[in-house]
């Protein structure tokens, strides 16, 4: 097979190749530090927005709550921007393996300041770490575990399916123990527990390192001396920017989610143009990153709405879902736990299908199209819980909706996940999962900007609108399908 043929550079020795479940063992390695960084990630984020805009005898900071949603879509955004500086980092300086480790780190240091430290200074420096720290793990944890499927393999999308399960048992688990540990001992105590998940994922991380034989652990486009110069003006001069942003006014709390949409929006047309102009990039791939520009558009109307779930829906779970369950009140924070729990449902099943239908499955541009419509139909069925009045919409009403989330969700995004690191340039495979993230990115921080619409008053006309936006960007993607695959270029 030529370069030309694949865009991975490490290939699984057949022969040698020790399997779990019949995927690879560095699977489960994958699977366990992802898991507990997911816990900490959504354990955390599912009562920041509530500790921005509580007021301070229940323990938050006070702000307006469209402040503070914005914050909530803006850090979110921000989080999938900075995977491009950790692809950059895996691909030119420490390679993905130790990108990954190191990653973690920082997001357990980001933890830890917004657990100790009071105010918007624990904010500040708690969330641009953990921003920091999981761009890092996130786009080469992904990235690591495309390097263990050939090209070819069937059981590409069953192994990221199975790594999806471990995101979601995190996921799940995270909103939980936060959600409690907020209610009985304070905010701080859940964002404390947040930093002790992802110690426990660094640990199992090192302690079974060795699952993961030399994947990753190559630079693939080393950088070089004169190289550096330029790159540390370039960062100054960035940090200034962003000084000067702040201190005239130009970016506040107020429009943060609209100013990181339209920085993520830049830097992946940017992105876009370097991939396909780099001489590093052949015809057959650079053909292939065509055929990723509209899978792209797709992921980020699909992730506007499903990250609505810490924005609007966190909201919508605190003034309108009856959370009694046999006459005990759970805390509204536990939104953020109910669509996991269909995901570690459902899982097992989706890896199974895909794995047993192999190249017969729907193509990838037909999967994501099906999810971003699945996506804009449960939109439209929280439209018909608008005539409850007040806090009486019931959980278990909320709790089906969800299922249609994540089943939209097993459609697009370990699909999505899997897609990116075949259609992947071998010169920028990291570099390109991050691409991958900015679209996630622009989803998550529009999602702030949308939430600001919501009210209990538009409900039918909020989620009316907002599910016909996404049906409609489905029904585009699938009927441009041929299109796609014919510039996939051999890739399923």
């Amino acid at each position: 097979m030529s370069p030309e043929e694949t865009p991975l550079g490490d290939q699984p020795d057949a022969a040698a190749e020790r399997t779990l479940f019949g995927h690879p063992i560095g699977l489960t390695n994958l699977f366990g530090v992802e898991l507990w960084e997911r816990f900490s990630f959504y354990g955390m984020l599912t009562i920041l927005g509530y500790y921005l805009y509580y007021s301070a005898t229940d323990g938050g900071l006070g702000l307006d709550q469209s402040t503070a949603l914005g914050i909530v879509g803006a850090y979110g955004g921000l989080v999938y921007l900075s995977t491009v500086l950790g692809g950059w980092i895996a691909d030119r300086v420490l390679g993905m393996e130790r990108t990954v480790f190191y990653g973690g780190v920082v997001v357990m240091a980001g933890h830890i300041a917004l657990a100790i430290l009071p105010g918007l200074t624990g904010v500040g420096v708690g969330l641009v770490l953990v921003a920091l720290g999981s761009g890092a793990l996130k786009a080469n944890a992904s990235s690591l575990l495309g390097t263990l499927y050939a090209p070819s393999d069937a059981r590409v999308d069953g192994g990221f399916t199975l790594f999806y399960l471990g995101i979601n048992i995190g996921a799940f688990t995270g909103p939980l123990l936060t959600g409690l540990l907020q209610r009985e001992w304070g905010f701080h105590a859940g964002f404390g527990a947040a930093a002790v998940g992802m110690a426990l994922g660094l640990t199992q991380y090192v302690i079974f390192r060795r699952n993961l034989g030399t994947h990753g652990r190559v630079v693939a486009n080393p950088l070089t001396r004169p190289e550096l110069t330029p790159v540390l003006i370039g960062v100054a001069v960035a940090a200034v920017v962003v000084v000067l942003a702040i201190v005239t006014g130009l970016v506040t709390l107020d429009n943060l989610s609209d100013v990181t949409t339209g920085v993520i929006v830049v830097a992946s047309i940017a992105y876009f143009a370097v991939l396909l102009t780099s001489a590093k990039v052949t015809p057959v791939e650079r053909t292939r990153v065509r055929a990723f520009i509209p899978l792209f558009i797709a992921n980020a109307v699909f992730w506007s709405l499903f990250q609505q779930m810490f924005t609007m829906l966190a909201v919508y779970s605190d003034e309108r879902i009856d959370w009694r369950i046999f006459g005990w009140e759970a805390p509204a924070s536990w939104i953020g736990s109910v669509e996991p729990v269909w995901i570690i449902a459902l899982s097992p099943l989706f890896a199974l299908m895909w794995t047993r239908l192999g190249n017969r499955a729907p193509s990838t541009p037909i999967k994501f199209a099906f999810g971003v419509i699945g996506m804009g139909i449960a939109f439209w069925l929280f439209a018909l819980l608008s005539g409850f009045e007040g806090k009486t919409v019931p959980v278990l009403a909320v709790f089906a909706i969800l299922g249609g989330f994540a089943i939209s969700e097993l459609l697009l995004s370990p699909i999505g996940l899997a897609v990116t690191t075949h259609l992947a340039p071998e010169a920028f495979r990291s570099q390109m999962m991050a691409l991958y993230f900015f679209s996630v990115g622009i989803g998550t921080s529009m999602a702030g900007t949308l939430a600001r619409f919501y009210s209990p008053d538009s409900e039918t006309a909020y989620f009316g609108f907002s599910g016909a936006a996404a049906i409609a960007a489905g029904l585009v993607v699938m009927a441009i399908s041929p299109w796609i695959k014919r510039h996939m270029q051999g890739v399923h």
